[in-house]
């Protein structure tokens, strides 16, 4: 079987699979994250080198406050689990785009995570946090 080197996935519409579900949207974000989790590990059982997801638009700041916080609330108790996910994983964690709009504690933790999994041989994560171009 050939195994692609490098997939890249768009995280879209969680927030309306949970509405169709009779959920409220911040249940389909925590979903999608943990869906990719289970992706991460996929991945690199296939062997795939290099995972992208392109997580958090700009755009995505003008949602109402609320949806945002539980945005940033997620990513923050993701941060938290990470590094050990990483670490058991050999995974290495980039984060590709600007990131100066977040919390300086989240900033802090995507670098301390970087760093942290700089020499890790595994899958190769890489999270994007920009504007997006209508895909």
């Amino acid at each position: 079987m050939n195994v692609p080197q490098h997939i890249a996935i768009i995280l879209d519409g969680n927030g309306r699979w949970a509405k169709a579900k009779g959920m409220p949207r911040n249940y389909g974000h925590a979903q999608g994250s943990k869906n990719v989790e289970k992706i991460c590990e996929e991945a690199w059982r296939m062997g795939i080198k290099y995972l992208t997801v392109y997580a958090f638009s700009t755009e995505n700041w003008s949602r109402p406050e609320n949806e945002v916080a539980a945005l940033m609330k997620l990513l923050r108790n993701y941060m938290k689990t990470c590094l050990k996910t990483a670490a058991k994983n050999d995974m290495k964690i980039r984060v590709i785009g600007d990131i100066e709009p977040l919390d300086d504690d989240i900033k802090s933790r995507i670098r301390e995570l970087e760093a942290a999994t700089t020499d890790n041989g595994g899958l190769n994560f890489c999270k994007i946090t920009k504007k997006s171009r209508n895909v």
